[in-house]
């Protein structure tokens, strides 16, 4: 019996703790249950504070179909209104449409001759391109020619030029010639007279030695005169030469 009373008191020990700790379970279930419905209730109002404020606007909301009801109801009267004006504009538009036709089939004649115009623009323009193409070789054609015309100019006035001195200088030679001629005429023409008389004497009589001493003596003069007119004669034909050759040089 005590051992049976013993295995009962032992028994009924660890029943307890198991008990406890089934009631602390139950209790912390409890405790998250009510901390859950409170959320819940929390939510709750704040969804009937939300279905107050939708309550409101949808009221608000309300209200404003009305009016907008309201103003469909006036912005119809304005339709209908709109309507009769819109049905005499398209009697209008109508009436404009046609004229508009009209217009666009003259604009389309006009643009007929515009093409037609245009197209005799561009042969007129290329004929004129080909006139300026052939312009352009003429005028190139006449620049080398006007520069040949001013080459063949430069060379025909250096020629006169050349020619004008040539002529000067031809002058000056003719001059110096007739110059030349006058002193022949004038200075040799006397000793060579006087020279041609002695010796027609030594040809005519008989001389004696002391005669054609004499005669010697005549000829002396004459010979003088003709070495100083051939030192004359060859100082002013160097002088001569000197001017034009200096005169040349000066025209260069």
């Amino acid at each position: 019996m005590e051992k049976q009373k013993k295995t009962k008191g032992s028994a009924i020990k660890v029943v307890t703790p198991i008990y406890q700790a089934d009631n602390k379970k139950l209790a912390t279930k409890l405790k998250l249950a009510n901390i859950e419905i409170a959320f819940q209730n929390g939510e709750k109002e704040k969804r009937a504070d939300e279905l107050i404020i939708a309550n409101k606007e949808l009221a608000y909301q309300d209200q404003e179909k009305e009016k907008r009801a309201a103003e469909l109801i006036i912005a119809n009267k304005e339709l209908l209104l709109r309507d009769k004006e819109s049905e005499k504009k398209a009697d209008t538009l109508i009436i404009a449409n046609i004229e508009l036709a009209y217009q666009n089939q003259e604009k389309e004649k006009r643009a007929e001759e515009l093409i037609i115009a245009n197209k005799e623009l561009v042969f007129q323009n290329q004929e004129k391109e080909k006139r300026a193409e052939e312009l352009i070789i003429a005028n190139k054609e006449l620049a080398f020619q006007n520069e040949e015309k001013e080459k063949r100019a430069s060379e025909l006035i250096l020629a006169n030029t050349e020619l004008k001195k040539a002529e000067e200088s031809h002058k000056e030679y003719i001059l110096g010639l007739e110059e030349i001629i006058f002193i022949t005429s004038h200075k040799v023409r006397q000793p060579i007279t006087q020279i041609q008389g002695i010796s027609s004497l030594l040809n005519e009589t008989i001389v004696t030695q002391e005669e054609i001493k004499e005669i010697i003596q005549f000829l002396k003069e004459p010979i003088k005169s003709l070495d100083a007119f051939t030192r004359e004669l060859t100082t002013y034909l160097c002088q001569l030469q000197s001017k034009l050759e200096h005169k040349n040089d000066e025209d260069i």
